[in-house]
C-alpha cells in the first residue's frame, strides 16, 4: 500500500457505515486523518461505530445533523447507497467538498493494478471467473468491491505483483475521481436503478464513469451487440475489446465455429463449458477477453470452464440425483432474472418459484413458462404464479409450504433428464431473511435427496 499525504492532518467526514464505511474510516486513520464518523443506527446498536470508536476516531451516531459540515470538513467519503438528494451530500457539494466512494480511496493507495467490471447484469459471474482464470494461471488475483469483499481492506495487503480484480456497481462509480482500471468490463446496459439516479442517461453515464480516466494504454471490453454500450465506447480513450456471442469481429472475442475465439485463436470448445445460458455465455467471452490481456494462459481458462458451476445463487449448479440435475438461482428476486434463467436450458425443467407480494401480477413470465413441465409453487405469490402457468398450458402445478418442501416433490414429479430450477421470481422475505437463507435450504435438501 502506498503510504500517500494525501490526507494527512486533514478533516474527513465518513458518511455512512457498512463494510466499506468501516474500512474507509480505518484506512483513512492510517493514513493520518481526522476522522469523523457519522451513521444513521444509534451507537448501542452500531458494532461497527463502536469498533471504530475503540481506534479513537470521533462517532456520531443516531441522526445526520446536517450543521457537523460546518466543522471544517476537507473531504466526504460517502457509502454508495446514501444518494446524492440526502441534505447531508447537497450541503457538502455546496460546499464544493469532494464527495468520494471507498474505492475512490482504495484506488488512490493502491500498488497493484486494477480490473473494473460493472454493467446491469453478469457483473458477479464475470469478477469470479476472471479471478479464477488469472489464479489457475499463476498470477496474483485478490478480489474486491461490490462482491463482498472491501477494496479499502483488500489494496492493504496488495503489492505491485498483484491484480485486483473488483466488481463495481453504478453507485461507487459516481464517486471517483480518479480511478482508472487498467482494464475495464462493461457486461451489459439495460434501465436499472432509477429511484437513484433518476433518468436511464445518467444510470448510463455512471456506468461510463468506469473508463472515464483510462488512457490509449488502457482497455475496455464491451458488448458489441449492445447499440448502448457501443456508443457509451465511442467516448472512452481506452482500446476498445469488443465481445460477441452472435457475430464474427475483427478482433476481440467472439464465437466461431462452436467455440470462443480470442483475436483469432481458439481458446475452448462451447461443448467443454460447464455454465448453463446465453447470458453466462456473454459473462464468459468478457472473462476471457479479460483474462488473456493479463496475460492468462487458454489451458488455465479451459481448466476454470470446464469446472465452474456459478457463482453461488446464481443459476449454480448443485448436483445431478438418478438424472435430474438441479440448479440453485435463489438470486432470481424478480421476474426478469427468472426469464433469463429459464432461457438456459433446452431440457424439460421443472421450476421452483414464489415469495413475497409485492403486488404484480406476472404475465409477462408467460411466455417463458411456455417450454416449462412442471410448477412447484410456494409462498405469498404461489397464486399468482399458477395463473401465469396456467395461462402458458402447464398441466402439472403443486402448491407447498416451503423451498424445503418443494425439493423433494419437484424430484416426485420430475424423470431422469430433467432440470430442477429454483429461480422464484420473488423477494424471499416473506419466509426467509434473504434469497442467501433460501438457497441454502434448497441445496441442503437436495443434498438430502442425493
Amino acid at each position: 500500500m502506498k503510504q500517500i499525504k494525501t490526507y494527512h492532518h486533514k478533516k474527513v467526514l465518513v458518511l455512512g457505515l457498512a463494510k466499506s464505511g468501516v474500512a474507509a474510516a480505518s484506512l483513512l486513520h492510517k493514513l493520518g486523518a481526522f476522522v469523523t464518523v457519522n451513521d444513521k443506527k444509534p451507537l448501542a446498536e452500531n458494532p461497527e461505530a463502536q469498533s471504530l470508536l475503540e481506534q479513537g476516531i470521533t462517532v456520531i451516531c443516531g441522526c445526520h445533523p446536517v450543521e457537523l459540515l460546518d466543522e471544517g470538513f476537507e473531504i466526504v467519503v460517502k457509502n454508495p447507497g446514501i444518494p446524492y438528494e440526502n441534505e447531508m451530500v447537497q450541503k457538502a457539494l455546496k460546499k464544493g467538498l469532494p464527495v468520494i466512494t471507498e474505492v475512490e480511496l482504495a484506488y488512490q493507495v493502491s500498488e497493484a493494478p486494477f480490473i473494473g467490471i460493472t454493467g446491469t447484469n453478469g457483473k458477479t459471474t464475470t469478477t469470479t471467473l476472471i479471478f479464477e482464470m488469472l489464479k489457475e494461471s499463476g498470477i496474483l488475483p485478490l478480489i474486491a468491491g461490490n462482491i463482498g469483499t472491501v477494496a479499502a481492506d483488500v489494496v492493504q495487503k496488495a503489492t505491485k505483483d498483484h491484480t485486483i480484480v473488483i466488481e463495481l456497481s453504478s453507485f461507487q462509480l459516481m464517486g471517483i475521481d480518479r480511478f482508472a482500471p487498467k482494464i475495464a468490463v462493461i457486461t451489459n446496459l439495460y434501465e436499472a436503478h432509477l429511484d437513484y439516479h433518476g433518468t436511464i442517461e445518467e444510470y448510463h453515464q455512471a456506468k461510463a464513469n468506469i473508463t472515464r480516466n483510462q488512457t490509449e494504454n488502457d482497455y475496455l471490453i464491451i458488448n458489441a451487440g449492445q447499440k448502448e454500450a457501443m456508443e457509451l465506447a465511442e467516448s472512452s480513450r481506452a482500446r476498445i475489446i469488443p465481445f460477441s456471442s452472435g457475430k464474427i469481429l475483427e478482433n476481440g472475442v467472439w464465437i466461431e465455429d462452436e467455440a470462443i475465439v480470442f483475436n483469432g485463436e481458439k481458446v475452448i470448445a462451447l461443448e467443454d463449458i460447464l455454465l448453463p445460458g446465453t447470458h453466462n455465455l456473454e459473462n464468459i467471452l468478457a472473462a476471457v477477453a479479460a483474462a488473456k490481456l493479463s496475460g492468462a494462459e487458454n489451458d488455465a481458462i479451459r481448466r476454470v470452464l470446464a469446472t465452474f458451476n456459478g457463482v453461488k445463487h446464481r443459476l449454480q449448479f448443485i448436483g445431478e440425483v438418478n438424472g435430474r440435475k438441479f440448479y440453485n438461482d435463489s438470486k432470481a428476486t424478480n421476474i426478469l432474472a427468472t426469464k433469463t434463467a429459464l432461457s438456459a436450458f433446452q431440457e424439460p425443467v421443472i421450476l421452483l418459484a414464489g415469495g413475497l407480494d409485492r403486488g404484480n401480477e406476472f404475465d409477462e413470465l408467460i411466455p417463458a413458462l411456455k417450454g416449462v413441465k412442471g410448477l412447484v409453487l410456494f409462498g405469498q405469490t404461489a397464486a399468482k404464479i399458477e395463473k401465469a402457468g396456467r395461462q402458458a398450458g402447464i398441466k402439472m402445478i403443486e402448491h407447498v409450504d416451503n423451498v424445503n418442501e418443494a425439493v423433494p416433490r419437484a424430484f416426485e414429479l420430475s424423470e431422469p433428464g430433467d432440470i430442477i430450477l429454483l429461480s422464484p421470481a420473488c423477494a424471499s422475505w416473506d419466509q426467509y431473511k434473504t434469497f442467501e437463507v433460501r438457497g441454502d435450504i434448497f441445496i441442503n435438501a437436495v443434498h438430502k435427496l442425493k
